[in-house]
């Protein structure tokens, strides 16, 4: 897999998958943009992401009329003396880093996965890097991704990289060979495709909805988690939601936890669950599917090993016509041994079945026939070595794709409507996140014409002496309140990005430099010094 540097652009593959391999070929087309370029190990004196050179040359010292010390600049120095080069250029950009069940196998993805308790946490980590403003986690059973907002597009590559690879213990160049990586438009396109169940392994799968939701849920409040990235987070579930009320694409489609449990009678001699020995391991929100959907499947009687009781206790509530038994994980290899099938769905990050424990299992009640495992968990609950028994069959997510062929002609046609309603979406959101370029060259814009106001009328008043009424005063202050909002009407009509596209991109941003320059309010170097000092203020703390 090829890292991709700079601004880049990306090639999009927008045709419905067929298959699974189609997917994989989707992404190779999504994430590279130069095959010529080769990821290549990132280190701190490393250029290879940056076509432009690290290394000031005395040349450009003299032109920027600063002196210049070789052996002794502050970083805040060099980073303010050449913000104009290597900043003011390149705006900040969204970029989507991560793996999917599409690109990488179980084994890198479940290195990589993060429990949602440690979301807040990650994002202040990725927010403490130098380039990289915002940030979000999106770790599912299925992917890996993360969403920033950088100052610069391969410096806050690298960083991400860098710390993913620090985190997880997997090489920079393995990540490479399998992630996914998007920029600005693709990346938001993408994520909103995520949260609409396109790129699910299940098409039109709705408990990812859900788990973006959550994502937006665990990061309010956190410092990191706002602005560009927030706003997209948010807008993905308004697109999420719509996608499911207005085309269908979830009838007849099934989650990971069904086609888990479909899985399972598939491979069941008697294709049925009714004399089924069934243990489930992990009652929270895959669990409770998980047997939620071997209930509807004709499952009557079963076995569910979780830490505490009272989530087994709320199932039972639910499910008042199906036997369920409350374990402890304390009897978990107990209950395994009279089990003929088991379903794990923990948080667990090391196994709970390990090859030594289940080699110790008794055989199965027929004798001759293999002890079943699915396992839906990431990281894995069910050790690999486990599928080398003569005694036991392992099966775990990337196994599922035998079952969720099932209805996937009839959702096909329902995602070319979906992808109708994201482009809907992305274009009112790209509008919503120029228009924020703007805010700045706005504010200062009305301030400076404030200043002027204000001090006229000041003048005004004072000339007019101390006889002057309340009444008068108001009235000069509206008076010149009128003027200044009506003087101002038509340059903010121009300094804004509207849904409708009446103001392109490259117009508006147009407009603001024309502003700075005649009323020199210095937007951009302003916004860039503001990003730093935030920057090392958080670095100090």
């Amino acid at each position: 897999m090829a890292a991709v540097g700079g601004s880049s652009a990306t090639t999009t593959l927008r045709t419905p998958p067929s298959s699974s391999a189609s997917f994989r070929r989707s992404y190779q087309l999504r994430i590279f943009s130069k095959p010529s370029l080769k990821c290549a190990p990132l280190s701190a004196t490393s250029s290879s992401l940056n076509p432009r050179s690290e290394v000031v040359s005395d040349n450009s010292v003299q032109k920027n009329n600063i002196a210049f010390n070789a052996s002794s600049p502050s970083p805040l120095q060099l980073l303010k003396t050449y913000a104009p080069n290597r900043y003011t250029k390149e705006k900040s950009s969204i970029i989507a880093i991560g793996l999917n069940i599409h690109t990488a196998p179980i084994d890198i993805r479940e290195k990589l996965a993060i429990p949602e308790v440690r979301w807040p946490q990650v994002i202040t980590e990725l927010c403490a890097l130098n380039h990289i403003e915002e940030a979000a986690v999106l770790s599912t059973c299925n992917r890996v991704e993360i969403y920033v907002l950088a100052l610069s597009q391969h410096r806050g590559v690298k960083e991400v990289n860098e710390w993913i690879s620090k985190a997880s213990g997997v090489k920079i160049e393995e990540l490479c060979k399998h992630q996914v990586l998007l920029y600005n438009k693709d990346a938001t396109q993408h994520l909103f495709e995520v949260a609409a169940g396109l790129d699910s392994l299940v098409l039109g799968e709705g408990q990812i909805l859900s788990q973006v939701k959550q994502v937006v849920k665990s990061g309010e409040g956190v410092a990191g988690f706002d602005g560009k990235i927030r706003g997209m987070f948010k807008q993905a579930i308004s697109v999420g939601k719509r996608v499911r009320s207005e085309t269908d694409i979830c009838s007849g489609s099934v989650s990971v936890s069904s086609a888990a449990v479909e899985l399972g009678l598939r491979k069941l001699p008697e294709s049925s669950y009714a004399n089924a020995r069934v243990l489930v391991v992990g009652a929270g929100k895959m669990g409770k599917l998980v047997i939620k959907h071997l209930a509807a499947k004709g499952c009557r009687k079963m076995v569910v090993v979780n830490r505490t009781e009272e989530k087994v206790n709320a199932i039972q509530q639910e499910l008042k016509d199906v036997d369920i038994v409350f374990r402890p994980l304390s009897e978990m290899i107990t209950c395994a041994a009279a089990a003929d099938i088991v379903f794990t769905s923990t948080a667990s990050k090391s196994p709970l079945f390990c090859k030594q424990d289940v080699q110790m299992l008794p055989l199965v009640r027929q004798g001759d026939r293999r002890r079943l495992f699915i396992d839906i968990s990431i990281p894995r609950n069910v050790e690999p070595g486990v599928s080398d028994l003569e005694t036991a069959f392992v099966y775990n997510v990337d196994d599922l794709e035998e079952v969720v062929a099932a209805n996937k002609e009839v959702r096909l046609q329902k995602a070319t409507e979906a992808r109708e309603i994201i482009q809907e979406e992305l274009t009112k959101f790209e509008a919503w996140k120029d228009s924020l370029e703007t805010v700045p060259t706005i504010k200062k814009f009305r301030a400076y014409v404030e200043r002027i106001r204000a001090s006229e009328v000041e003048k005004c008043l004072s000339k007019m002496g101390n006889d002057i009424s309340k009444e008068q005063k108001e009235a000069i202050y509206a008076l010149s309140m009128g003027i200044v909002n009506k003087i101002l009407h038509g340059p903010m009509q121009h300094l804004r990005c509207d849904a409708n596209g009446n103001n392109c991109l490259n117009e508006v941003l147009e407009n603001i430099r024309a502003i700075n320059r005649m009323y020199d309010l210095e937007t951009e170097t302003s916004m860039f010094e503001e990003k730093i000092r935030v920057k090392m203020g958080r670095a100090k703390k």
